[in-house]
């Protein structure tokens, strides 16, 4: 299977995704429609978590991010991340965490911790992992996005530390996106991002 990057510099290029059951890449339609949402990425660093294919770091690359953080704890996934990051030329602005999403939060210590302007989170549907993506929120810059990809017939989940300042439906998929919990700055980002 492949999947196609649907804007930016990498336009219309084609990316591999596992052959597998492990990953569930998310579509074309609804990941053109998150970026046409967030619009130009220029400059910002990205988190990949549960990168699957990595589409949502290397889609944030051809929109003008800098550098690109993909956690995917499946081997062959980390590979097939790190041969579309070659076909794409982004090797040199891509780093690649072969561990879970969960391991690599307990293993970072908080002053190696880097902080993210924009961090993708698309868990399993059968197992969405709540208690890791309500860790994932220490790591978003203060004017930084958090967005998660869930099962549209659910309602938003709650994550600790962060508030829903949009959601959008896509039938069987849906997409909340969290800021961090300051009044100030959810209004600020509200009316800038969403």
């Amino acid at each position: 299977m492949s999947l196609r990057i649907t804007g930016g510099q990498f336009g219309s290029r084609i990316i591999a995704t596992p052959d597998s059951s492990k990953t569930h890449p998310m579509g074309d339609r609804i990941r053109s429609s998150l970026f046409n949402i967030l619009g130009d990425l220029s400059g910002a660093r990205v988190l990949d978590a549960f990168a699957g294919s990595g589409s949502m770091g290397l889609e944030a690359l051809s929109r003008g991010a800098t550098h690109a953080t993909f956690i995917e704890k499946d081997r062959v996934a980390s590979k097939i991340i790190a041969e579309n990051a070659k076909l794409l030329g982004v090797s040199h602005r891509v780093s690649i965490i072969n561990a879970s999403v969960a391991g690599w939060d307990q293993t970072t210590s908080e002053t190696n911790r880097k902080k993210f302007d924009y961090i993708f989170i698309d868990p399993p549907y059968h197992d969405l992992q709540l208690s890791t993506v309500n860790r994932l929120s220490k790591y978003v810059l203060p004017n930084g996005l958090m967005v998660l990809s869930y099962p549209g017939r659910e309602s938003v989940p709650t994550v600790n530390g962060v508030v829903v300042v949009d959601k959008r439906s896509y039938g069987d998929a849906a997409l909340a996106f969290y800021h961090l919990d300051t009044e100030n700055d959810t209004v600020a980002m509200s009316s800038k991002h969403v």
